[in-house]
């Protein structure tokens, strides 16, 4: 049961039906149910797809998944329970398909190309001969799909993906090293990459990249990386100092003969603060 979809590239994928939608199903009938009933579970024509970024060490990463019967990679993605916020859709999908928990995650854009799967490349005919799939054509499956666009960033030394019974893998790839993914996700990295990128001026999310003391060096080498720009190490710190986002600590970090630096730590009040309501940081 296969159907075939481009990425932004062209290239042609295929992909399992019965897998890539309903994993779980053990018997035809089950399969039948999803297929006519499986909207009363689920909205309809919705779905989310989270960009997770990792951090650590001056390098930057992502999470990518293959699904099963998916001879391609894709984000982290599935669909919304009628019961859920968006958020925690989000934070389902995420565990599900990573086990990862408590990430920032933060919704940055709806995709809505009608041209982002085509589903004219789906033999329907063939499949409604097959068991479970009779009532296929005239599905919620069927029509057109939106997705709504997460991100999140997390430290990737302190996080070991675990694919969930629908993947083959989850993995993190080097940013520039990323293998061309599946429909729109393309895209949808890149922007989420770009909203990350800007909203670092105006929420302090790099405090979720860093140990509970820190250094000076350290934070300016988070924001060097995410931006991908290099920053004045001498005055970069000055502003989160100013704010008082940051305390200096009377401790220091002894890394070698003569070098010592202070400590620093978030003022977390001040933090949460900043992280609701943003602040201008630029």
């Amino acid at each position: 049961m296969k159907i075939h979809a481009k990425n932004l590239f062209g290239k042609i994928y295929q992909i399992d039906f019965l897998n890539y939608f309903y994993p779980t199903m053990d018997t035809h009938k089950e399969l039948e149910d999803f297929i006519v009933n499986g909207s009363k579970t689920y909205i309809p024509h919705i779905s989310l797809d989270c960009a997770i970024f990792g951090y650590h060490d001056h390098q930057l990463k992502i999470l990518i998944s293959m699904l099963k019967g998916l001879d391609g990679f894709c984000l982290p993605g599935g669909y919304i329970k009628r019961t859920e916020t968006l958020d925690e859709a989000a934070g389902r999908i995420v565990k599900e398909r990573s086990a990862i928990t408590g990430l920032y995650l933060q919704q940055y854009k709806t995709f809505g190309d009608p041209d982002r799967v085509k589903w004219s490349d789906l033999d329907t005919e063939k499949l409604m001969k097959l068991p479970g799939f009779k009532k296929l054509k005239n599905s919620w499956l069927m029509d057109q799909t939106i997705s709504i666009g997460y991100y999140a960033i997390t430290d990737f030394s302190l996080v070991k993906p675990q694919p969930d019974f629908m993947s083959v893998s989850c993995a993190w790839f080097d940013i520039e090293k990323m293998p061309d993914l599946l429909f729109d996700h393309n895209q949808m990295v890149s922007e989420a990459l770009q909203t990350l990128r800007l909203q670092l001026y105006y929420y302090p999310i790099a405090g979720k990249l860093l140990p509970k003391k820190f250094t000076l060096t350290e934070i300016h080498a988070v924001y060097e990386t995410l931006l991908n720009k290099r920053l004045d190490i001498r005055n970069f710190p000055k502003k989160l100092i100013f704010l008082g986002l940051i305390n200096k600590l009377n401790e220091k970090r002894n890394i070698g003969p003569h070098r010592a630096p202070f400590l620093y730590t978030f003022n977390n009040r001040k933090y949460k603060k900043a992280l609701e309501l943003g602040i201008d940081l630029s």
